[in-house]
């Protein structure tokens, strides 16, 4: 199955600069276009990947040239006028296509509003061969490939042949944080996804250095219908006093085996990521089990982020 020869990777944070580092580095793909609507995001992800290029190189993982080579393959695009949750023909999106994009991954918040925004604007601005994939980690993609389609330059149906050809080529790349370190990718395809995207995905994430597992497009995918209940109610012991953070997170790693604690997993993930994910589930599936803890939200207010913001469970 053969690769992308120009991968846009859209939003420039930890997961995105992580997306970028290894379809560089180890998928070689030869141009990798690097989108945040943010400039300082951009210069301050680059940093983190000098970063980690550099510490690759000093422990003998690669030489002097892996670590330029994959330098020069990434192409910095930012703006500071367009937003990448508009609905309209943005700048971005029309500079993605100009540059010959053929696969797409979007790491943007983790807000459907925001993604069909993405979504509609690729749609309209790319080939129609380029295949359209997020990294979201709950959103449905059924959801997201009905966006690609509302976004069309020719309004058309989403049953029609042309609506359905659109969102064949929209599917989940669901990697995980620390992307250069976690070995798994999840690929979810969409109701509509065609084999050839699925496996299209699949290819690049094996590209990557991942496994690959697969899931159906239900809300959380397998990893996050597991994970995320699992840290709920971690959190919500300790808002009812059950434990302490402490004891919480160390009956997980000395009782369970676990590396780290429920609640330190949780602010290491992002407490906006966890609770939008919650509430994902639990719009998704009506169904109490998923109900987000108080807790969290009330942290989340707060900015109470976990380890990004500098405090959450614990104090970075």
């Amino acid at each position: 199955m053969a690769l992308p020869r120009t991968l846009s990777v859209i939003g420039a944070g930890q997961m995105g600069i992580g997306i970028a580092f290894v379809a560089s580095l180890r998928a070689k793909i030869p141009i990798v276009l690097l989108y945040d609507h943010d400039s300082s995001q951009i210069t301050r992800g680059l940093e983190f990947m000098d970063k980690l290029l550099a510490k690759d190189v000093s422990k003998g993982k690669i030489s002097e040239n892996d670590a330029k080579a994959a330098k020069a393959r990434i192409t910095a695009i930012a703006s500071s006028s367009a937003s990448s949750s508009s609905n309209d023909e943005t700048n971005w999106a029309r500079e993605l296509g100009e540059r010959g994009t053929d696969m797409v991954v979007e790491a943007a918040s983790e807000r459907l509003s925001i993604k069909e925004g993405i979504f509609r604007a690729l749609a309209r601005n790319l080939s129609k061969n380029a295949v359209l994939a997020s990294n979201t980690s709950s959103i449905s993609i059924t959801k997201l490939a009905g966006a690609a389609v509302d976004g069309l330059v020719t309004s058309v149906s989403r049953a029609s042949e042309e609506g359905k050809s659109c969102a064949g080529r929209v599917v989940g790349v669901h990697f995980f944080n620390p992307v250069p370190v976690m070995k798994l990718c999840e690929v979810i395809p969409g109701l509509q996804t065609s084999e050839a995207t699925l496996e299209q995905a699949k290819a690049f994430a094996i590209a990557c250095g991942k496994e690959v597992s697969t899931s159906k497009d239900v809300p959380g995918f397998v990893s996050n219908a597991l994970l995320m209940p699992f840290l709920n109610e971690a959190i919500m012991c300790l808002e009812s006093g059950t434990a302490t953070r402490d004891d919480i997170d160390k009956t997980l790693r000395l009782g369970m085996g676990h590396p780290m604690g429920p609640l330190q997993l949780a602010d290491f993930i992002g407490l906006d990521t966890c609770l939008a994910i919650q509430e994902t589930l639990y719009e998704g599936t009506h169904d109490s089990k998923y109900r987000p803890s108080i807790l969290l939200g009330r942290m989340v207010d707060a900015g109470w982020l976990g380890k990004k913001s500098g405090k959450g469970f614990y104090d970075y």
